[in-house]
Formats: structure tokens, sequence, C-alpha cells
């Protein structure tokens, strides 16, 4: 038996049944509506009236809306709907309605009311769907990796990409003299807007805007680090159900967002042998009606690669031909080495628009003070008002980012020496070249030559390691013989995708004539150290049970002693 309760407008209800009469209606319209008084129709947010009507026709002519009515469990924060049916089941001993279960309808959805007797409360709490499916896969790595360092060598840590962890990259002096002098003057201890305060973000637009791509304060998105950038980024252009492209190997946090809301992840080829360049083809190739978004990694974590100029041209055609937006993840833009540029994409565009994504994070050293950015850019207004305010509504989740920090923004962008920007990749250049060296010496290891970000990826050749499986325990023997931690890059391509738990370095299937040998990657973060100029690295050797000896080193594992020795007090 289907029964239709309805609040209006002005705050009165109905219960309707079809065409006959029950002595149900009034418990019923006080389980829904405890101050509901029966007979009569009462108007007001104190009581609710309760009628009968055979014809529901009445309900297509009235626009009504669920108002909190005294001790309903309707809020006047619920949707628009036509009606509330509530279904019945269940009789009593005299074969009559009992009205043991009772069950809520609102746009074809049930949700269970309870039953209005004979119901035994009891504790159930459970995690909910979106925290079940929240995984982050290195994480899952790291935690399985059952292994003790060397208790003999100080442990070097180079699977983390915090450039502050070891402190020998601070940040500049006029950065945190600036949000010093804003927490002594007391002027921003409140709450900001939630898009940031305007003055910050007409500074951040004021930093990049240029002819090519220009911005205004209205275009800036003020946001908890880069990774709330990426979390509001996916949120306003993508819908449970429909699926986004990441690149593979890529920053895991993309896909640990993404499945969290439904999305599904599709990953496209990045090819070392190219350095790491997109495989165009691969990625059109995964196109469809449900994508709803391209990520973009430019510079690359974990890769370490910046795209040229004409690669980054060949990736806005891919997105103009199959009108996909891009997500751009910019967070490492201007980290690159004087050999190469960087582009930011937006500047190349003409029609595909893009959310970038960037922060202080990473160019200014402080990951930990979570000030990020979304850009929006999008000349043809393809995401018109509907992707601003959404991403304004998103945003008020959390009420935005530390204002302290939003304060001294101004002061960090455009006061900040550009000897600082200098000297920091001076030193992230001098370490690369010099991991770069070390390992291209080294049989069965090939790295692939980073050009900006912290990051260095080294391909090993299984069959030079036999004894090992995969990248995850050679990366647990460099742990427990030499106190180096580097990651494994199974977590930045993750298992079952081409290889279980490895890596091909090879193009797509589609293209290979013959099988492809299997290798291992794993991921070495160049950030962490910090070398003397005169230093001249000497490989280490891994020694196998049967005696072999390999000479093995990976992202500067080499520098063990040297590096302890200078910096004995960091570590």
């Amino acid at each position: 038996m289907l029964y239709v309760f309805e609040h209006g407008c002005n705050g009165e209800g109905r219960v309707v049944l079809g065409g006959e009469s029950s002595p149900l209606w009034e418990p019923m319209a006080k389980r829904l509506s405890p101050n509901a008084q029966f007979g009569g129709l009462f108007h007001g947010q104190e009581s609710a009236g309760i009628s009968s009507q055979g014809d529901l026709s009445w309900m297509k002519s009235r626009d009504w809306t669920p108002k909190l009515i005294g001790g309903s469990l309707f809020a006047a924060e619920a949707l628009r709907m036509d009606s509330y049916l509530i279904e019945v089941n269940g009789h009593d001993d005299h074969g009559d309605h009992a009205m043991l279960d009772v069950h809520l309808k609102t746009n074809g959805n049930s949700i269970p009311l309870g039953k209005a007797k004979g119901r035994k409360p009891r504790w159930a709490v459970r995690a909910s769907e979106m925290s079940k499916k929240t995984f982050n896969p290195v994480r899952a790595i790291v935690d399985s990796m059952k292994v003790e360092p060397n208790p003999k060598k100080a442990m070097i840590s180079l699977s983390l990409g915090d450039p502050t962890v070891f402190g020998n990259l601070p940040t500049n002096s006029e950065v945190t003299r600036a949000v010093k002098e804003v927490l002594d003057s007391g002027r921003c201890n409140g709450y900001a807007p939630s898009v940031g305060y305007q003055s910050c973000r007409e500074a951040v637009a004021a930093f990049y805007t240029c002819p090519e791509a220009p911005l205004e304060a209205q275009d800036v998105i003020l946001t908890s680090g880069c990774s709330q950038a990426i979390e509001l980024a996916l949120a306003v252009l993508a819908n449970p159900g429909q699926n986004i492209l990441v690149p593979r190997p890529g920053f895991s946090l993309y896909k640990t967002l993404a499945l969290s809301m439904g999305i599904e992840v599709k990953l496209y080829n990045l090819l070392p042998e190219k350095a790491w360049e997109i495989d165009l083809k691969h990625l059109e190739s995964l196109v469809d009606e449900k994508t709803a978004c391209l990520i973009v990694n430019n510079p690359s974590n974990p890769c370490g690669s910046v795209f040229s100029k004409r690669h980054l041209q060949k990736i806005l055609a891919v997105a103009s031909r199959q009108c996909v937006p891009i997500l751009a993840d910019e967070i490492y833009g201007d980290m690159v080495f004087d050999d190469c540029k960087f582009e930011p994409i937006a500047t190349l565009s003409t029609n595909v628009p893009i959310l970038s994504c960037g922060g202080l994070a990473k160019r200014w050293l402080v990951p930990g003070w979570r000030m990020g950015w979304i850009l929006i850019h999008d000349r043809r207004d393809i995401f018109g008002n509907e992707i601003r305010d959404g991403l304004v509504r998103l945003s008020q989740r959390i009420l935005g980012p530390c204002t302290l920090v939003q304060g001294a923004l101004e002061r960090i962008l455009h006061r900040t020496p550009p000897e600082f920007y200098h000297n920091t990749l001076s030193i992230l250049k001098s370490n690369a070249d010099l991991c770069y060296t070390a390992l291209s010496a080294i049989p069965g290891l090939r790295p692939v030559r980073p050009a900006g970000a912290m990051y260095l990826m080294v391909e090993i050749e299984m069959e030079h390691f036999p004894e090992f499986e995969n990248d995850v325990e050679f990366t647990e023997r460099l742990i427990s013989e030499q106190s180096v931690f580097c990651l494994p890059a199974t977590s930045c391509a993750p298992a079952g995708t081409r290889t279980d738990c490895r890596l091909r370095t090879l193009p797509t299937a589609h293209s290979l004539p013959a099988p492809l040998p299997e290798y291992g990657w794993a991921l070495g973060y160049c950030s962490a150290l910090s070398f003397p100029s005169y230093f001249q690295p000497i490989p280490w050797v891994l020694c196998s049970p049967k005696d072999s000896v390999w000479p093995v080193t990976l992202a500067a594992s080499c520098l063990h002693s040297a590096l302890s020795t200078r910096t004995s007090s960091v570590w």
C-alpha cells in the first residue's frame, strides 16, 4: 500500500491515500511529523495537516518544497520534489496494515525510516563507501615492505617529494619574513572568503598573467595546497561513472582522488625512450563519451621530464579534436634546468579550456604551508559560469587555505629574489647530473636524464638481477643492505596495467612485433641530496647469497658514506 505525504511551501502537509480510508493516517502523519494534527488542514511551521484525496492529479499543478516542521525529519535544505511516497509493509494480528516498515521514496530512491513499532534499536556504524574506495598505492606498497634498514648505516630516505626533509634546501628569508610580519600584525587571524582574499587572488593573477593567457582575480581559486586544487578540479569536471585520463607513470594522488569519487581512471602511457613524452595514439584511443578530462603533469612527478612546446601543441590538438578539457598539474612549473624551457600549456591553447593547478610548495620550498591555487583559462567561454560557480561552491567545503600565508602571498610572489630560484635549480641540476652519471655507469641500470622537478627514474634490467622478481624486491634490498630508501615505480605505474608489478619500457603493445622484455623501475628524489663539488662518487656493491657480486647504485645511494660524513647532523 502506498501513501503520499507532502509538505507545501507554506508548511502544510497532506497524506494522500488512493481512494480508500485508513486508520493509519494519523499515526503515519505523526511518524513523519510529531507535531502534526489530524483532521483539517493546518498551516505554519509548528504543525502539519492531514487530508485524504483519491485523485492525485492535483499534485501536478503545485510546486511543493520540503519544510522543516516542528520535529519533522524533513530538513529545509532538502531537494525540491513533488512528493514523498511512503510504502507501508506488514500486517497486524487483524490483517490490517500495521506500518511495521516505512520507506521514504524521493525521486525514485528509497530511504528506510525505520519501523514504527517492534523495532529494536542497535548500533550499525559503518565506514562510508567513499572511505572504502580511497586507496593510496604508494602507502600500500611502502607499508607492505617488511624490511629493516642496515643498523650500521644511517637511513637516507629518497622516497618523499619533500624538499625540506634534509634541511639542505631552505626557503628564502624574504618568504619567512613575510609570514612573520603577517603573524605579528594580527590582521589575518579570522576567516577569509572560501576562494581566498581578493587581494591575494589579484596577486596570483598578476604573477602568472601574460598576453597569451591573461588572468584576472576572478580566474583564481586559492586552495589548501596543490593537492586540494587537483581535488577541486576533478570534482568540478567529473561525475561518478565518468572517466579521466591519467599518465602512467604518474602521480598516485590522481587515482586516489578519482576512485574515491567513483570516477574511472584510464592510464595513458609515457615513453621513456622519448624522454617520457606522451604516447599520443594511445592517449587518443582511450577517449570515449564518458571522458571528463585529461590530466597533463608537466614538469613530471615522478619522471622529472619537461615537455617541449611542440609536444604540448600535439597534446592540445588531441584535446581539441576530442573536446576534452585539461587539468594541468604544473606545481613544478619553472623548476626546469638550463637546457630546456617550461611552457605553461594554457599559453599555447586557443580553444581548449584548462584548469591549471599550482602552489608554493615546490618552487618556494614550503610544502607544509599548504598554499595552492587553480588558474581558470577559458578563452572560448566553454567552462562558462557553471564551472566557475562549481569551484566556488566546492571551495566552501573547507573555507579556503591558511589565512596567514594568504596575507603574505603578495610579498612572497613579488619580492622573492631571483637568485633564490637560480640557486635552488643549480643544486637540483647538480644532483641530477651527478646521479645520472653515476647510475649510467652501472650494468643493468638505465636512468632517464631528468630535465626538471626533483625526480629521477631508473630502469632496472631484471635479467641482470635474476634474484629479484620485481622493483619492490630490489628496493627492499637497498634498504636492508644500504639503508637507502627509494620508491619502487610500481606505485606510479599500478600493477595489472602492463605487467604485474613491473613497467615495460617499450612502446604500447599495438606497435610491437614481438613479446616485450620486462623491466622494473625505481624512483629517486634528487632534492634530498646536496653534494660538495669536489666529491667523486664510488659505487657500492650489492652481493647476492650466491656470492656473485653486482655493482649496483640507485638515485645517489652510492654517495651514502660521503653524505653521512658531510651531513651527519642532518641524517
